[in-house]
C-alpha cells in the first residue's frame, strides 16, 4: 500500500488499527473486525468493550456490518493501482450446528476421511472455529477415532487426525476424561506406526502426548509402561522435528519425578541416547531439556553407571558449562555433584582432569552465579582437591585459591 495513502478512520479496527476485512458491530454499538474483537473475548477473563469499557460477554451477539464493509470493499477497488489489495466477501461464520454434525458423522463411521479433512481446513481458518470445536466436543470424537484405528490397526486419517488435535491445542482433561491410559496406549502405537508422511504424523502424535502428559494427574503419571519410554527413546536417534524432538525430551523430563519411571528409561538406554543427542550440539532449549533429563537419571547408581560408561559423558557435560545459559549450568554442575559424590573413583578424577572439566569449574567460580551454584562447584574441586593439585594441567595457585 502506498504510504502516502490515508486509509479512513472509520475504515480501521479500534483493536488492531488495521483496515477491516470482515467488519462487525458488538451490543455496544462499536465495530470493530471479526478476527480481533473475537480473539479480545476470547482471551479476556473479565470481558469489556474495548472502546466504551461497558460488560461484553464471551459469547455476546456481533452483527455483521454489511454497509461499512461494501464501503472499505468500494474504497478498496478505487485504490487497487496505488497498492491496496482488494477484500474478498467473507464467508458466513461457521455455527455449533455444523460441528455437531461432523462429530456425528465421525461417529457413525460416515465419510470419515473427507470430513477429518473438513474439520482441520475450518481449524486452520481462525481461533473462533477452534474455541467451536473444543465446545463442540471436536477432540474427544478425533481422540476416539484415533483408539478406533489403534484397536482396528488401521492408519487411514491418523495424519488429519492428529493435525487437529495439534491445531486445538487442548491438554488431556479436554479429551477423554477417565480414558488416559487407552490414549496414552494409542498415541504411542502411532508412533510405532508406518504411514505416508511418518515424520508429520510422528510430530504431531508427540506434541499431543506432551500436552497430555503436562496436564496428567500423578495417578497417570505413575503407570506408565516400560513400552511406552521405549518407544520414546527410540525416537530420539530418527528422522523427527525440531519440535517433536523437544516435545519427546519434555515428555522424559516430566515423567523423571517417579523412580520407576527412571529405571526404565535408563533400562532402555536414555543416557546413552541424551550424551549422543547433545554430542551434535543441538539448539539451545533442546541442551536444557537434556542435561534435566540426565541429572534425574544420575540420581540412580545405574543411571551413573550408564553415564560413566559413555566415554564422552563428562566432556560434554562440562564443556556446555558457561557456554549455553545458566539453566544448563545448574543442571550440568549437580550432575557433575552426583558423580563426584557416589561415582567419584580414580577414572572420575582422571577424565574430570583430561575433558578440563576441572577448569572449567574454576572459571565457574569467578562467574556471575549464584551461590548454591558455586558452593557445589567448591564441593567436588576440595572432593579431589589432593589429587587434582598435583595434575601438570591445573594451575595449582588457582584451584588452590577458588576452593578456600
Amino acid at each position: 500500500m502506498d504510504d502516502a495513502l490515508d486509509v479512513p478512520e472509520y475504515f480501521t479496527c479500534p483493536i488492531s488499527l488495521q483496515l477491516m476485512r470482515d467488519p462487525v458491530t458488538a451490543i455496544t454499538g462499536i465495530t470493530y473486525d471479526r478476527e480481533s474483537i473475537e480473539q479480545w473475548l476470547s482471551n479476556g477473563e473479565s470481558t469489556t468493550c474495548p472502546v466504551t469499557k461497558q460488560p461484553l460477554t464471551k459469547d455476546s451477539d456481533l452483527t455483521p456490518n454489511h454497509t461499512l464493509r461494501r464501503l472499505i470493499q468500494l474504497w478498496c477497488n478505487e485504490n487497487a493501482s496505488r497498492g491496496v489489495d482488494c477484500i474478498p466477501t467473507p464467508r458466513a461464520p461457521l455455527h455449533k450446528s455444523c460441528l455437531l454434525k461432523l462429530v456425528g458423522d465421525i461417529q457413525c463411521h460416515r465419510s470419515e476421511i473427507e470430513t477429518l479433512r473438513r474439520i482441520e481446513m475450518l481449524a486452520v481458518e481462525n481461533e473462533r472455529n477452534r474455541n467451536l470445536m473444543i465446545e463442540a466436543g471436536i477432540p474427544k470424537a478425533i481422540m476416539s477415532y484415533v483408539a478406533n484405528c489403534c484397536d482396528e490397526n488401521r492408519t487411514i486419517g491418523l495424519e488429519e487426525a492428529l493435525s487437529i488435535l495439534v491445531l486445538l491445542r487442548v491438554p488431556s482433561a479436554e479429551l477423554l476424561v477417565g480414558q488416559n491410559d487407552q490414549i496414552i496406549k494409542s498415541l504411542t502405537w502411532v508412533l510405532g506406526c508406518e504411514v505416508d508422511n511418518r515424520i508429520a504424523v510422528r510430530s504431531h502424535a508427540l506434541i499431543v502426548l506432551k500436552r497430555m502428559i503436562k496436564a496428567a494427574s500423578s495417578s497417570v503419571l505413575e503407570r506408565l509402561k516400560s513400552e511406552f519410554f521405549q518407544t520414546i527413546i527410540g525416537l530420539l536417534k530418527n528422522s523427527i522435528t525440531q519440535q517433536a524432538l523437544n516435545a519427546s525430551l519434555h515428555i522424559l523430563l516430566d515423567s523423571c519425578p517417579w523412580g520407576r519411571n527412571r529405571a526404565m528409561m535408563v533400562e532402555h538406554g536414555a543416557v546413552f541416547e541424551l550424551i549422543e543427542l547433545e554430542l551434535g550440539f543441538p539448539e539451545k532449549k533442546t541442551t536444557e531439556l537434556i542435561l534435566g533429563v540426565l541429572f534425574h537419571l544420575c540420581s540412580s547408581a545405574d543411571g551413573r553407571a550408564q553415564f560413566m560408561g559413555h566415554r564422552c559423558g563428562i566432556a560434554v557435560v562440562s564443556q556446555r558449562i558457561l557456554n549455553v545459559s545458566q539453566s544448563v549450568d545448574e543442571w550440568a554442575v549437580l550432575i557433575l555433584s552426583m558423580l563426584s559424590r557416589f561415582s567419584g573413583n580414580s577414572m572420575f578424577v582422571r577424565e574430570m582432569l583430561m575433558v578440563k572439566a576441572v577448569s572449567k569449574l574454576c572459571f565457574l567460580l569467578q562467574a556471575d552465579r549464584t551461590t548454591y551454584l558455586k558452593d557445589k562447584a567448591r564441593e567436588i574441586l576440595k572432593t579431589h582437591f589432593e589429587e587434582w593439585k598435583k595434575s601438570p594441567c591445573i594451575n595449582d595457585t588457582l584451584i588452590t585459591r577458588v576452593t578456600r
